[in-house]
């Protein structure tokens, strides 16, 4: 009977949320690598590009590869034969490493779990409790799965209970287009099919744990029922047009990954999740010889990818003396390169801000002909400014966007992903202008940006105003001062060029 001790299995998961962290699974990797090669879209390109690069420099200088550095998700395969060595429970013991991991004072993670979700929101401070689903199978040894899944991937999950003669692959792409670009593509589809709705949304998390090998399946032809749809989804779904980042592109997804399961007669429940650019996951076994030992990926395998900013192609921009005219000036599409300094405000600070204008109170900073990014970065370590910090989901913001333009002189935004309607309308009201930054290139973002305090609501976290100064940090406009949006101008002109183009191999 194997033997567990409590402190392997503790340091094990903490050694792999480290390790997540910073490496990408390299069979992801050289999947968007491949997409980035046959690629045709000048912007989704690019994005692909600030991804790979801050993929290699994430894995090089141990950093985190989004800012958002997850939910800790594990999955844990338990022998019936395994005896344990512990004094805490398994969910006990998953928290504590998760707290090891997020703490570790040479790469400390953002700490984005908050406790009493329907009230007071408070943060955790350690990403704890972990989210740990346990079964328990033959044998004598323990599986274990760590993932650290975002919360701009996760907010985009889908469920739908189907009627039993429904089709699937309709809803799929009828669902798709509706998740917008804030879970960052191209990433993954995980879809689970039966059992019963918690099941099925079960079944796609567990999906997406799998490894990428759609360029296999292609090249050897499904074999099953499953396979057959994978194929037939991973097809339709990119010729959808909506690219990296949402930009317009041939490649949206990587794979297409489903588990299914026996499910009632009267039932087809489906469940559909996507794993982003930030696709973050390790597998291990336990058989009591220690503690699992993670073998760091060869480098040499990365692309060949080095993104620098193009000072030919892209025009630099001086916050420090911009004006309304300027932003009313740029055009969609264009890119950007930041110079000097902007403010940051995520949802907390947003809400906080529009309580105190309500209250006719003074607000500790002055957005005049300013610039906000909405970011949560992490903390920095060493010589740093300020740690990672890619660009968050917009849209969160965009019951904000009308009084932030309206009431305190802001004249532009950054962030990530698509603008809805409400946003896009106060934009075109205001001659404001949207600035879209790649999400999963949170590290490379980070480079760009050389000082870093916090100027308001300090008690917020990383959800702070801070005030960052920066220097050619890349952006593009994706809402213009009309109203024009390249979120939806880009996958309708790539919709259109896919459906007059052969079939884009993986």
């Amino acid at each position: 009977m194997t033997t567990i001790k409590q402190e392997d299995f503790i340091q094990s998961v903490a050694d792999a949320f480290q390790y997540i962290s910073y490496y990408h699974p390299l069979d992801y990797i050289k999947a968007l690598g491949a997409a980035y090669e046959r690629e045709q879209s000048p912007a989704a390109r690019d994005a692909i590009a600030q991804i790979l690069t801050n993929s290699r420099m994430c894995a090089e200088g141990h950093r985190p590869i989004c800012q958002d550095t997850g939910i800790a998700v594990i999955f844990l395969k338990v022998g019936m034969e395994v005896r344990w060595d512990a004094r805490l429970s398994l969910q006990e013991m998953c928290d504590e490493g998760v707290r090891r991991a997020y703490n570790h004072p040479d790469n400390k993670l953002r700490a984005s779990v908050l406790l009493d979700p329907a009230g007071t929101r408070r943060n955790s401070r350690d990403n704890t409790p972990a989210v740990v689903h346990f079964e328990i199978v033959p044998g004598h040894h323990v599986e274990v799965i760590c993932a650290a899944k975002g919360g701009g991937s996760e907010n985009k999950s889908k469920f739908y209970a189907l009627n039993p003669s429904d089709s699937i692959v309709d809803w799929v792409l009828k669902t798709v287009p509706t998740m917008g670009a804030g879970w960052c593509p191209p990433g993954i589809l995980g879809i689970g099919i039966g059992g019963t709705p918690e099941k099925a949304m079960l079944l796609a998390k567990e999906s997406l744990m799998a490894p990428v090998d759609m360029h296999e399946l292609i090249a050897r032809g499904a074999s099953n029922r499953v396979e057959e749809l994978r194929l037939e989804l991973y097809e339709k779904v990119n010729a959808l047009g909506i690219g990296a980042q949402g930009l317009g592109g041939l490649t949206t997804v990587l794979d297409v990954k489903i588990l299914d399961y026996p499910t009632h007669a009267a039932s087809l429940p489906v469940a559909m999740i996507p794993n982003c650019a930030a696709t973050r996951h390790a597998h291990f076994h336990l058989d009591g010889s220690g503690p699992a030992v993670l073998t760091p990926p060869d480098l040499d395998q990365w692309p060949k990818v080095n993104w620098t900013p193009n000072t030919e192609t892209s025009t630099r921009v001086n916050l420090d003396t911009l004006t309304p005219a300027e932003v009313a000036a740029w055009k969609p599409g264009q890119t950007l390169l930041l110079n000097g300094r902007m403010l940051t405000g995520r949802d907390a600070a947003h809400k906080r801000i529009q309580d105190m204008l309500a209250r006719g109170e003074t607000l500790p900073v002055d957005f005049t002909n300013r610039v906000i990014y909405y970011v949560g970065p992490v903390d920095p370590v060493r010589d740093e400014a300020v740690g990672p910090a890619g660009p968050t989901t917009a849209t969160r913001m965009d019951k904000f966007t009308e009084m932030m333009l309206a009431e305190t002189g802001l004249i532009s935004m950054v962030g990530k992903a698509e603008r809805g309607p409400t946003a896009i309308a106060a934009i075109r009201k205001h001659r404001s202008a949207y600035l879209m930054a790649v999400g999963g290139a949170a590290y490379l973002v980070a480079k760009a940006i050389r000082t870093a305090k916090v100027v308001g609501f300090a008690d917020l976290g990383m959800e702070a105003i801070y005030e960052f100064e920066v220097r050619d940090m890349p952006v593009t406009v994706a809402v213009d001062s009309t109203g024009e949006s390249v979120h939806e101008t880009g996958p309708r002109e790539w919709q259109t060029r896919i459906g007059k183009i052969p079939v884009v191999a993986a």
